[in-house]
């Protein structure tokens, strides 16, 4: 028997001026405009967040501005993909920016911390739900040829925000207005919703599918998952911030037994089988976030702590992943379907190169060895981030495409929250969490850093088996 050829081997190659068509060039915008929303703001609030908490007296609660948006989120994340099979992919995301304004008008307008967080999670929910309607849209809307091309994009757009971020965000915060980034992105907003409607179809393919009522058993389990996660990042002490981490962890697997019942799936019924293709890819993307969210979580205060830089350099050190990540992802995205098992590979060694890199350097006078640390685990996920997902959606089935799609910004964000947590509850445990002294800062961060080298190599592993993968049920 003759195996049919596949979809790379018999349809041209994508380029990259098809996505400037005039059919599809407005379509890409609005993708790429409602991932900005979402890259832009984490970048811009990180470096705010210190004017906010001395108007605000809320530095005691400085994490939970963080942890509220990760939590709204992952939850709107979860759900993205059920939500755009039952009220469709058009109005769902005019929904998504509605709620996302709502979050950014209250955080400007807060007149107290408590109403600050309130808001940042209503942002979250609202950019949760943005960012997995656009994964779900490049499944529905676009040519299967065109997702690593549209992936590649998307990347290229974190790229840019990484950079743009901490100007703008600097910038506001120089002048004293830092509510005023709030109010810019709530603008934003309220030109993305017209233009969901004048740019999307009416209907999309993932308006026709099986119309299951919402997990809400699960997502009340993963909300319990996160918000415990979170605590350990904001919980005084050694034991209580890894008993929070360890109950979260227990509610994580508690949501992914319950995601099994019928009714309550959130994820493809392969994501939580990591012998399979799509759950490999899952599980390395879960891992990987977790092995580099300690980066994005100390590795500014420790530049600016031992090494003396600026907020604004040493947020542009850190910035350097994305760098990474933007050069490799458009280098990937034409690549022939032959080396995207290579490439996923190659990714996933680079990551887990990059945090040893940091892990050796990081408080140390060598800010050079830093910054190649945090370039090479960029270009490792822009190598593998694109192709793995394409191999993830692939190997589902169509019934499965809209809720896979959606699943896996969520992935990402699950395994950055546990990263983000993991990180305080390590950095409880040294003592580094509530005495950030120049001394303590460098003799304990390259063993923060290194507690999450085994947890790349199991993202290694994850990768390993993906890549060994050949089509698209594999």
């Amino acid at each position: 028997m003759t195996a049919n050829p596949s979809p790379e081997e018999s349809e041209p190659a994508a380029r990259w001026v098809e996505l400037v068509s005039p059919s599809l060039a407005p379509r890409a915008a609005l993708v790429l405009l409602g991932i900005w929303l979402n890259a832009a703001d984490a970048m811009v609030t990180a470096t705010i967040m210190p004017s906010v908490a001395r108007e605000l007296g809320g530095y005691a609660y400085f994490g939970w501005a963080v942890a509220g948006y990760l939590l709204g989120s992952i939850l709107a994340g979860a759900s993205s993909g059920q939500l755009a099979q039952r009220l469709g992919l058009r109005p769902a995301l005019v929904c998504a920016a509605l709620a996302y304004v709502a979050g950014c008008v209250m955080s400007a307008a807060a007149p107290s911390i408590t109403l600050f967080l309130v808001g940042r999670m209503l942002q979250g929910v609202g950019a949760g739900w943005i960012v997995g309607f656009c994964y779900v849209a490049i499944g529905v809307v676009f040519p299967e040829r065109l997702w690593a091309r549209m992936f590649g994009a998307g990347a290229a757009v974190w790229g840019v925000a990484s950079f743009l971020g901490p100007l703008v965000g600097g910038v506001f915060a120089s002048a004293g207005i830092w509510r005023w980034a709030f109010w810019m992105f709530a603008g934003q907003g309220l030109l993305f919703a017209p233009a969901v409607l004048a740019l999307l179809p009416a209907r999309a393919a993932a308006d026709a599918g099986d119309r299951r009522p919402l997990a809400w058993r699960t997502l009340a389990v993963l909300a319990g998952a996160i918000a415990a996660i979170a605590a350990a990042d904001v919980t005084q002490g050694a034991v209580w911030p890894a008993l929070c981490l360890a109950l979260g962890l227990a509610l994580l697997a508690l949501a992914g037994a319950v995601n099994a019942a019928p009714g309550e799936r959130l994820l493809p019924r392969e994501a939580l089988r990591p012998t399979s293709t799509a759950g490999a890819g899952y599980a390395m993307i879960f891992a990987m976030s977790i092995a580099s969210a300690v980066f994005g979580v100390y590795g500014a205060a420790i530049l600016q702590t031992v090494d003396g830089l600026s907020p604004l350099v040493a947020g542009y050190v850190v910035a350097v992943e994305a760098l990474g990540w933007t050069v490799t992802a458009l280098f990937v995205s034409g690549q022939p379907d032959r080396r995207h098992g290579a490439l996923i590979f190659a990714g996933a060694l680079a990551i887990a190169a990059g945090v040893a890199v940091l892990a050796a350097f990081i408080g140390t006078p060598r800010v050079w060895g830093v910054i190649a640390g945090g370039a090479i685990m960029g270009g490792g996920f822009g190598l593998a981030w694109s192709l793995t997902t394409r191999r993830i959606l692939s190997a589902l089935p169509p019934e499965d495409l809209a809720i896979g799609a959606a699943a896996t910004p969520t992935t990402q964000l699950i395994g950055g929250a546990v990263g983000a947590a993991a990180a305080g509850a390590i950095a409880n445990f040294l003592g580094l969490a509530h005495a950030f002294t120049p001394q303590r800062a460098a003799l304990t961060a390259p063993w923060l850093f290194a507690a999450f080298i085994p947890i790349a190599a199991l993202g290694v592993l994850a990768a390993w088996r993906l890549s060994r993968a050949t089509g698209a049920n594999a």
